[in-house]
């Protein structure tokens, strides 16, 4: 009876303590990388705004840029953002590793993961990948990214490549292990989350992430994931079919996270900006 009574003590108490213990929110910009206005942007999101984490993409046309970047910013945390796809019309990459079966014709990339209609035929999925050939291709970009960047510290997955079935999870589960990296912390408890409401245009982006940290519960960790950029001549180069408006749409975010007032709200109602590195604390 007196365990009952404890254990139902301890349940209240840790009850109270999730309902006044602030949210804690990671904050991650994807795709570093991929355009220098990309990478001038996730820079300035963590300089001057509330960005607390950045993923790399190693093959992208940018990296060198982002490993120089990134080593003058050094207490940002930084995950690799595996990548088996070169989606833009205008500007591709290839694989940096001898991986045949996720090349198209031209050695590069192939457009898409999954299947799209826009670019019939042309995803990985729809093509005879082979898991040798992501091991081997994830493995060359983990250990590229570590020799630039030591201090990564998880992986993410472009596009959801790293959910092209049981066999590709697994095994960037047994990366991530063998490299001593963490991974997505959905099994840490952490919820993604997004805006609430439309999101289009800059001014759509700040009410509607603000509707979305107004949501946020006591006790609680979520994750938000965009991608920061620049309305630049060169952004407005990259696109593809379905997702034209690029430029506008990163120069949107990166208005969102360096906004006063997004700031002053965060401030207000202590919510708590984390990195991954957090999570185990």
């Amino acid at each position: 009876m007196k365990l009952l009574i404890l254990l139902f003590s301890l349940l209240i108490i840790n009850t109270a303590l999730s309902q006044t213990t602030p949210p804690r929110l990671i904050i991650r910009g994807d795709d570093m990388g991929y355009a220098q206005g990309g990478n001038e942007a996730l820079i300035k999101c963590y300089k001057e705004g509330i960005e607390t984490s950045i993923e790399v993409l190693v093959p992208s046309p940018w990296f060198p840029e982002a490993v120089s970047l990134l080593a003058e910013n050094s207490s940002i945390d930084v995950g690799i953002h595996l990548t088996l796809s070169s989606e833009w019309d205008n500007i591709k990459w290839r694989p940096i590793s001898d991986c045949p079966s996720l090349k198209d014709a031209d050695g590069y990339f192939y457009p898409m993961i999954y299947p799209n209609k826009n670019y019939p035929k042309r995803s990985v999925v729809e093509n005879n990948w082979q898991l040798a050939d992501v091991e081997k291709e994830f493995r060359a970009q983990i250990e590229l990214a570590l020799k630039k960047i030591p201090r990564i510290s998880h992986l993410s997955g472009h596009m959801g490549c790293t959910g092209m079935g049981d066999d590709v999870k697994t095994l960037v589960k047994k990366l991530a292990k063998e490299y001593k990296l963490d991974i997505m912390p959905n099994e840490l408890g952490v919820a993604n989350i997004s805006y609430v409401g439309a999101h289009a245009t800059s001014q759509e982006k700040i009410e509607s992430f603000i509707k979305m940290l107004e949501s946020l519960e006591a006790g609680k960790t979520y994750l938000f994931v965009d991608h920061p950029g620049l309305d630049t001549p060169e952004l407005r180069a990259i696109h593809h079919i379905g997702y034209e408006q690029v430029a506008i749409d990163r120069q949107g975010v990166t208005d969102c996270w360096t906004n006063p007032k997004v700031k002053a709200l965060i401030k207000t109602k202590g919510i708590q900006l984390i990195s991954y590195k957090d999570l185990a604390k």
